[in-house]
């Protein structure tokens, strides 16, 4: 579950046509953007599976613009975010993104934007976040409820977390990451997490 919940994040970003603004009602993130991936997949699936590094940077030119990155680092990171130092903070937000990405990507080039339904948008796009809900087709035909919440920041719609069935991304995140930091400290947790990515960095 946590491997779909994750891919649909990926795949929902990387629909994105050009970010949608504040203006623009937030389910055009996902509405405008089903054509985009598909076509950009179109006939490169093989070559992508074949090359993690084309794929990381095909997923990472579509997806950064359009993930608040920063502001699910610091969701996820809860309560020990406020007590971050400035370097821990951007750490933490460059090694977690990195760990998604690379973790994940694969799953984009499964993912069949045939499967989705977007519902019709009832949020209020006037608060600083919102929700737009769909539901995904599952193979044994299942209709299973995705509901994706964005943040408006510096005039624009991202995205940042995603329920599936009730359970959130960053919720889950949070709880595993939470027990690692009490077992060891947010220092080790961001060495793991930047050597799972193998992110270098100087000592």
């Amino acid at each position: 579950m946590q491997r779909l919940l994750i891919t649909i994040i990926f795949a929902c970003c990387a629909w994105a046509a050009p970010v949608c603004s504040a203006t623009a009602a937030p389910s055009d993130v996902i509405r405008e953007a089903v054509d985009l991936l598909t076509e950009g997949l179109e006939g490169r699936k093989e070559e992508l599976a074949a090359d993690k590094d084309a794929l990381y940077s095909f997923i990472d030119g579509i997806l950064l613009p359009r993930f608040d990155s920063r502001f699910a680092a610091g969701a996820v990171l809860g309560k020990h975010w406020r007590t971050a130092s400035d370097e821990q903070k951007e750490r933490f937000v460059t090694a977690f993104y990195a760990t998604l990405l690379q973790r994940y990507a694969e799953g984009i080039l499964e993912f069949d934007t045939n499967r989705v339904e977007i519902m019709p948008y009832k949020g209020d796009a006037t608060k600083r976040t919102t929700v737009v809900k769909t539901r995904v087709r599952l193979d044994d035909g299942t209709r299973v409820p995705v509901h994706y919440t964005l943040v408006n920041r510096e005039d624009q719609w991202r995205m940042f977390d995603v329920k599936i069935e009730g359970v959130s991304y960053v919720r889950n995140y949070r709880a595993e990451l939470e027990s690692e930091i009490r077992a060891s400290s947010l220092d080790k947790v961001i060495e793991r997490l930047e050597n799972d990515a193998g992110i270098v960095t100087d000592e």
